[in-house]
């Protein structure tokens, strides 16, 4: 019975760890930016796996990308509420400015962009024909706001405007990384400062 219960938890592990692996390249892959590399035989090719190894750990295609997004959600955490508790609005506001401006041009941020433009536009559709990618997707709405909700935590503004700010500030910082990233004379410090002093004003309690 020790054997066995031994045996079972090894196996255990080498799972988990052939699951990580599979994760862990897919999202290498999909970070590349290749729109073929939004295929399973191609995701398959690419992590040194066959289709069948990932229908195995995975379930099917939906399943997998799902997990994908899940595992990059876990590596993520919970940004960007790191200003410390007494921080002043504008700290706040350009910590959330700041940490999105780092992080939307990293590995994990440019293969969540190469598996959304992937997917149907059409909601119905996307729902339909993925909808354990389309259910992640969709989580990913409540867990930001609760986050932003966090991140004002403690000072008086207004919990509907903060929905707003959050519903504008995921678009417009990708907006701004983009530009990073094809090569603009615009510039981005004087931008992202703009973004940030607009936020505050916004934010900020009237007299």
């Amino acid at each position: 019975m020790t054997d066995a219960g031994v045996t079972g938890r090894r196996t255990n592990r080498r799972g988990t760890a052939t699951r990580e692996s599979m994760l862990d390249a897919a999202v290498t892959s999909l970070a590349s930016g290749d729109p073929g590399s939004v295929s399973g035989n191609r995701i398959a090719k690419d992590i040194g796996a066959t289709w069948g190894t990932i229908k195995y750990q995975f379930g099917d295609i939906d399943g997998f990308w799902a997990a994908v997004l899940r595992h990059t959600a876990l590596r993520r955490g919970e940004l960007p509420a790191s200003a410390p508790a007494d921080a002043d609005l504008h700290t706040r506001v350009s910590t959330i400015i700041d940490n999105l401006y780092a992080g939307l041009s990293g590995t994990d941020s440019r293969a969540i962009e190469t598996l959304r433009a992937a997917m149907p536009r059409d909601r119905t559709e996307f729902e339909h024909r993925f909808p354990a990618t389309a259910n992640e997707f969709a989580s990913w709405r409540q867990a930001w706001l609760d986050t932003c909700m966090r991140a004002f935590a403690g000072l008086d503004v207004d919990p509907d405007r903060v929905a707003e700010v959050a519903a504008f500030i995921p678009g417009a910082m990708r907006g701004i990384t983009s530009e990073r990233q094809l090569g603009t004379y615009t510039d981005l410090d004087l931008a992202r400062r703009g973004i940030t002093n607009a936020i505050v004003a916004y934010l900020k309690p009237t007299p």
